[in-house]
């Protein structure tokens, strides 16, 4: 069963969402979480990626160091080949990553023709 997520939206609660690498149904898949969280908790694509962002930080008490681009925190970021967020949850089962930048670094660049 998944938490009801729209009505606590509602009532101002922030939702954080997460892989807890649960063992009876394992994902490291986080684009996975948020069609998940878009298809069966009624959450926008936007409140998806807020809530796998900036709310994930701040469920862990990291919200000064990751979870937003802003001046002084980690450079960790995805770059999804969409045309904008909205389409983070629609082609399930499909990688979307482009690049991965971790610390600042490229670490991923599928992008990149061998």
């Amino acid at each position: 069963e998944y938490a009801p997520a729209r009505k606590m939206i509602e009532m101002g609660i922030p939702i954080a969402l997460a892989t807890d690498l649960n063992p009876n149904c394992w994902t490291e898949s986080m684009q996975m979480i948020m069609t998940l969280a878009c298809y069966h908790m009624k959450m926008s694509p936007a409140e998806a990626l807020t809530a796998s962002t900036i709310n994930a930080a701040c469920a862990i008490e990291r919200q000064n160091e990751i979870g937003s681009l802003e001046v002084g925190k980690k450079a960790d970021i995805i770059i999804f080949d969409v045309p904008n967020h909205n389409f983070l949850p629609y082609q399930f089962g499909v990688n979307l990553v482009s690049k991965v930048i971790k610390s600042g670094k490229i670490v991923v660049d599928f992008d990149r023709v061998a």
